[in-house]
């Protein structure tokens, strides 16, 4: 099995703004049947994560990214036990469900922001093609966003460890 260790736990990722805050918003249809542990956002404000819009500007990077839930369920992505695909499979895998659909997500975030991960290599050639700093905000942050839907945020030792 994959190494599958994202940098930051559920809650952090919808503390740092992700989804637009409407990942599990009530107005989401077949969504509401998430069986998801909310406890997990314990003390944070339900319109990080179940907002009825989604506004980019709670977003950590104040853009839109991804995609929608319709393109979502076109390419197949959910599996019937996870109604709201990677990040209710993440939050449920983080607060210890072990799933027959573990590897293929676990697949799936290695393929994003594993060492190999298309988005995050990306990223470290854009911010080396610039000759800017790995924080420096205004490098993609479209690509920034939906690393961060992942639990990966770029850093120092992961660029150093590309540019060798």
């Amino acid at each position: 099995m994959i190494e599958f260790k994202p940098m930051l736990t559920p809650k952090q990722m919808v503390e740092a703004g992700i989804f637009g805050g409407a990942y599990f918003s009530e107005n989401a249809g077949p969504l509401i049947k998430s069986t998801v542990d909310f406890n997990l956002f314990e003390s944070l404000s339900k319109d990080l994560y179940r907002a009825d819009k989604y506004l980019p500007r709670r977003n950590k990077f104040k853009t839109r990214a991804g995609l929608n839930y319709s393109q979502w369920k076109a390419y197949g992505w959910f599996h019937e036990d996870d109604p709201y695909g990677w990040f209710e499979w993440y939050c449920k895998y983080y607060s210890g469900r072990r799933h027959k659909d573990d590897q293929r997500q676990i697949e799936r975030w290695y393929k994003i922001c594993g060492p190999d991960g298309r988005w995050r290599n990306r990223l470290y050639g854009m911010i080396r093609e610039k000759n800017t700093s790995v924080d420096d905000p205004s490098v993609s942050p479209r690509i920034r966003q939906t690393l961060l839907h992942w639990g990966y945020l770029a850093n120092e030792k992961d660029y150093n460890l590309y540019c060798r």
